[in-house]
């Protein structure tokens, strides 16, 4: 990592889903990841990782989900070379506490960001329980981010424990069915309704898996939904003056 880096532009991810179809599937996408990750170190100044980086994820008081020593790794280069990391809690890694931020520096964020960036406003949240609808998903969410629900099921052993949150990880998954025309009605809606109240310029969003550039009904607005790893290798990037959704082309 060249320690004469130019600092200059604010890098966005999120749906890694790591640890999803299985062990050489998840290694071979976390190589791609981190030789993205190793692209934008250079001009990067911020990285806000979306949520879902990790398909299933809790943390016992002393042990953690096994793998993915070459991303946390890459990214404690990152922090400590002066890059500020952000993490965004998704639906599939809700149970992450204090272990990021204390082994490598990374700031956790429990709901949405909202940061202002070359004068412009963002509004960056990883897109579940958004706005109107999904009235039993959102049960079924606050249920899980209930402290209380979190204690009692750090009782179980983190042999069982973690097992079952794999289990429920891709169950979860393979629900999220909506047609491709359809699936960003949600967000683009819950923007729609939020920019009556609230200057914002971007919504960034992950969590629905498809890339998205949409402008919204003010007409200056914009929705922004970063895709996924799994399918699409997308991110979004500002550079002072705008915000660019693209692809990353792996060589590996």
């Amino acid at each position: 990592m060249s320690s004469d880096r130019l600092t200059s532009k604010v890098y966005f991810a999120s749906d890694f889903h790591l640890g999803a179809g299985g062990k050489e599937a998840s290694r071979s996408r976390e190589k791609v990841i981190v030789a993205w990750l190793e692209s934008i170190s250079a001009d990067a100044r911020t990285l806000y990782l979306v949520g879902d980086v990790f398909d299933y994820w809790f943390e016992y008081q002393w042990s953690i989900p096994k793998g993915y020593v070459r991303l946390l790794g890459m990214l404690a280069r990152m922090i400590d070379a002066g890059i500020a990391v952000h993490f965004l809690k998704g639906n599939h890694d809700m149970w992450v506490y204090d272990y990021f931020t204390d082994e490598i520096g990374m700031q956790v964020h429990e709901e949405e960001v909202l940061a202002t960036m070359g004068g412009k406003r963002f509004y960056i949240a990883h897109g579940d329980g958004l706005g109107e609808g999904e009235r039993n998903y959102k049960i079924v969410r606050s249920v899980l981010r209930n402290s209380g629900m979190q204690k009692l099921y750090s009782r179980l052993h983190p042999s069982w424990g973690l097992r079952l949150m794999k289990v429920m990880s891709a169950r979860s998954r393979s629900r999220h069915g909506a047609p491709k025309s359809s699936v960003h009605d949600l967000p683009i809606a819950y923007a729609n309704q939020y920019l009556k109240n609230h200057e914002v310029d971007y919504f960034i969003m992950g969590h629905r898996h498809e890339p998205m550039d949409y402008l919204l009904a003010n007409g200056r607005s914009r929705y922004l939904n970063l895709g996924d790893w799994l399918t699409h290798c997308t991110y979004a990037v500002w550079d002072g003056t705008d915000v660019r959704l693209t692809q990353f082309k792996s060589q590996t």
